[in-house]
């Protein structure tokens, strides 16, 4: 297929910041073959996506399991997000490649189908692949997934004032998205139910984090709503060769 023909409602974003729908994928890889996956991204799958009309924002390896790819893709809309899946899925970088990547992946399905807040904070716009980025020690990005009780106030107080207080601590911008109610409309790529809450921050370094996540664990304001909000999933973060996460704020 080639370049896929859209209307106005379905143009494609500039970047994963102008998207209004959003996945967090997870992929869990057989041991070892996280570099034989990334080959086959920075080779081919990263343009493919793209031109596709996906708008890919960070690739990272987790940095406490080495054998775990997380990474973010954002849609315009639910109606582009099926039209740019479908462009890629049925395309022929995907149709010769696919053998291949595959044959690395444990779990592919550790996905959370996500949309802006309300009030929106959403990540700051990409980094160009190939991109000077900090030298001395590699950008961590640290991303906080909670799950909620539906029908609770707590999303609210999450992604208001509570978002307000996480960005004071870590002293970083903080992008933050909520589960897209919307149903899955290719279903042949599934998505989690639940209610979620995740959000993502950048940090130039191990000794930025470290200071950041010191400060957190002592604000008061911020630990009264962790009791109500119950543990989030952290995971830390190394961004890959082609991964295009916001700049981080030099410590």
């Amino acid at each position: 297929m080639g370049e896929p023909v859209r209307d106005q409602q379905n143009a494609v974003a500039a970047d994963l910041a102008g998207c209004d729908v959003v996945e967090m994928r997870r992929y869990t890889l057989r041991p070892g073959t996280f570099d034989e996956l990334q080959e086959a991204f920075q080779r081919w799958f990263v343009d493919g996506l793209e031109r596709s009309g996906m708008r890919l924002g960070g690739q990272f390896r987790d940095r406490d399991d080495p054998d775990r790819f997380v990474w973010f893709r954002g849609f315009t809309s639910m109606a582009q997000r099926h039209e740019a899946l479908e462009d890629f899925y049925l395309g022929p970088v995907w149709q010769e490649h696919r053998d291949a990547a595959n044959a690395t992946m444990i779990d592919s399905d550790d996905v959370l189908l996500l949309r802006p807040t309300s009030p929106a904070h959403r990540p700051g716009h990409a980094v160009a692949a190939g991109a000077p980025g900090p030298t001395a020690d590699p950008a961590w990005a640290i991303t906080l997934a909670w799950s909620l009780p539906a029908g609770s106030d707590l999303e609210a107080a999450l992604t208001g004032r509570g978002h307000e207080v996480l960005e004071r601590a870590l002293g970083v911008p903080v992008a933050m998205w909520r589960t897209e109610p919307s149903a899955n409309t290719f279903p042949r790529l599934p998505v989690r139910d639940g209610n979620h809450v995740v959000a993502l921050a950048v940090f130039a370094g191990w000794e930025q984090w470290s200071q950041a996540e010191k400060r957190l664990g002592a604000d008061a304001e911020w630990q009264r709503l962790v009791e109500r909000l119950g543990d989030a999933e952290l995971m830390r973060l190394e961004p890959t060769a082609t991964s295009r996460h916001p700049r981080p704020i030099p410590a």
